[in-house]
């Protein structure tokens, strides 16, 4: 399958123009070949993020793929000309690449989140998706890592034969991370973000109607507003004025 690819620029962060099964179907042809690469799943705060950070636009432009995860970054790439872009967001992702990776007998790991909501993720996968092979598991301390303890943890992953390594570190960090890891991790890496909490079920995903209507930010601000008010406030502003303001270039 060819590596070539669309993107556009939202907010100058360049953004893959990609259909749900094209993304699936190139997403699987790395992990046959435990091909080291990362996909980074870009919601408005990301978006928003890397145009205002030099560092961290050169993680999401460096990434293998990078989907429009959110309405109104999908709604973007739409008014920029591609009107059939969907939403491709990590807790939709992650389900579709768990049971083709069951199909063909790839073994999955997961990197992040605290151990009880690791336990059960993976029983819920295992549940959901029988017979899927879990490689491993890891959930590594907070703090920032010793040189030998990023060793065993990639040593881990690659002894473990995954092909898809979920990763749920939180943003920036999991982007961080899956950049300064490739070429290392013998996989395809993906930042999924909150999909381990909604697929253990320690967090309630938003109701489908707020998710088709690009609401499923406000769900998560009424369900943690203390956490995310900030975020959601500043972010959400500053991606609706710069989508203004790019939209507005583009006319004139």
């Amino acid at each position: 399958m060819t590596d070539e690819r669309t993107t556009v620029p939202v907010l100058s962060v360049p953004i893959d123009v990609i259909g749900w099964d094209a993304a699936v179907r190139r997403i699987m042809s790395w992990a046959r070949q435990r091909s080291s690469r990362y996909v980074t799943i870009c919601n408005a705060h990301v978006v928003v993020t890397a145009s205002r950070s030099p560092d961290y636009f050169r993680v999401i432009s460096s990434s293998d793929m990078a989907t429009p995860d959110g309405a109104p970054v999908a709604w973007m790439i739409r008014k920029l000309g591609f009107p059939h872009q969907p939403k491709i967001s990590g807790p939709d992702l992650m389900p579709s690449l768990l049971e083709q990776a069951r199909i063909s007998g790839i073994p999955v790991f997961f990197l992040g989140s605290t151990p009880e909501t690791l336990a059960l993720l993976v029983d819920r996968v295992r549940e959901r998706h029988p017979d899927i092979v879990v490689g491993g598991i890891c959930s590594p301390p907070f703090r920032p890592l010793s040189e030998e303890e990023d060793v065993a943890i990639v040593a881990q992953i690659n002894d473990s034969g995954a092909g898809l390594v979920f990763v749920g570190l939180g943003c920036p960090k999991q982007e961080r991370w899956m950049a300064e890891h490739r070429g290392r991790v013998n996989a395809v890496m993906l930042g999924v973000g909150a999909a381990f909490d909604f697929y253990a079920g320690s967090v309630n995903r938003a109701p489908e109607w707020m998710q088709n209507h690009g609401l499923e930010w406000l769900h998560r601000l009424l369900s943690e507003p203390r956490r995310l008010w900030k975020r959601y406030l500043t972010t959400n502003t500053l991606f609706v004025v710069g989508a203004a303001r790019q939209l507005l270039a583009g006319r004139r």
